[in-house]
């Protein structure tokens, strides 16, 4: 590439903006709906990573910019792929044609493994460190909960046409000790309440030598749906009950297709617009964490208007103090 279009520092993020036509956004989550707010600003075309924010004040700005970009007629593609995999759109069509008929309840997981963390460098200033090591600070990840499972809470407010009206939820570090770590927990679970008294149970895990379950299970009056697997192994749909079955379709890589469905949005002339519908998930997630870390109950108004805001006043690669580590009952909820 060449060196004009070449841009270092926390302004850099304009200039990539101001000289080109389709922009992509793929840096740690916190500086999401900056970024957000100024693409759409400008008019330019969008594909944005998953989650969109990490906090409620950030998810403000999200749907702020959801609106403007319908008004200019411009295409955003988010990172919640599932959305475009073929297989989770054949089920979602079935499922919501009644094949297992009402859903009463969901099960959604990411209990994995280990992640990694970088051990401090000699020179790094506190900044450095904590965006180099973004994955464990909250101000650029939203934790693991709002990072990954994301993806499988989005498939439980697709799959139930809302978002909850409250969460309950627990979490904490219970093996990972190490000061890279920063204010990661290692475990989650959360009773999301949806619309109708339907509950959905939430886990998600990142603890060495762990059993691993990425999967989405749905509960109906009449069979259940499975989901298991991963974007990058072959997945199974399944259907039990009135209608059993496996669907076996063709599967273009959903990361592919992401971006497919993008171009073709533009040069058809019809945008597609899906910031509202990774907001609301990304806000699911952001509330089962307040739920957590404060061992408060949450409701979607309080986590909406929640004051929380958590990227630095001023930002420059110096000093910055690490928040203390969420603790439920001590940490308040704001």
């Amino acid at each position: 590439m060449a060196d004009d279009r070449c841009f270092v520092g926390f302004d850099a993020y304009q200039k990539v903006i101001d000289c080109c036509d389709l922009v992509m956004l793929a840096t740690p989550p916190g500086f999401r709906p900056q970024h957000i707010e100024a693409t759409i600003k400008a008019g330019k075309h969008l594909f944005a990573e998953k989650p969109v924010a990490v906090d409620a004040t950030g998810i403000r700005k999200v749907l702020a910019a959801y609106e403007e970009a319908n008004k200019k007629g411009l295409s955003v593609i988010t990172g919640t792929q599932r959305r475009h995999q073929a297989g989770y759109i054949e089920s979602m069509k079935r499922i919501h044609e009644g094949d297992i008929g009402e859903l009463v309840a969901a099960r959604v997981y990411w209990n994995q493994g280990d992640i990694w963390a970088h051990k401090r460098q000699p020179g790094w200033s506190d900044t450095e460190y904590q965006i180099r090591n973004w994955y464990h600070f909250l101000w650029l990840c939203g934790d693991h909960i709002v990072e990954q499972h994301v993806h499988n809470l989005d498939v439980a407010c697709w799959a139930l046409k809302s978002h909850p009206l409250q969460a309950v939820g627990m979490g904490g570090r219970q093996v990972i000790t190490e000061p890279e770590r920063g204010q990661s927990y290692d475990h989650f679970a959360v009773d999301y309440e949806f619309p109708n008294d339907v509950h959905v149970m939430s886990m998600a895990r990142q603890i060495p030598d762990s059993d691993g379950n990425v999967s989405e299970t749905l509960v109906g009056t009449k069979g259940q749906w499975h989901s298991k697997g991963s974007p990058e192994s072959p997945l199974a749909y399944l259907f039990t009950g009135a209608k059993p079955s496996k669907i076996r379709i063709h599967e273009v890589n959903p990361y592919v297709q992401e971006h497919i469905d993008l171009l073709e949005s533009i040069t058809s002339h019809k945008p597609v617009n899906e910031l509202k519908q990774v907001a609301e998930s990304t806000l699911t997630a952001i509330m089962g964490r307040m739920s957590a870390y404060t061992g408060k109950k949450v409701s979607w108004e309080q986590a909406i208007n929640s004051k929380l805001d958590t990227f630095p006043k001023t930002l420059s690669w110096g000093p910055m103090p690490e928040p203390p580590i969420p603790k439920p009952g001590v940490t308040e909820l704001i």
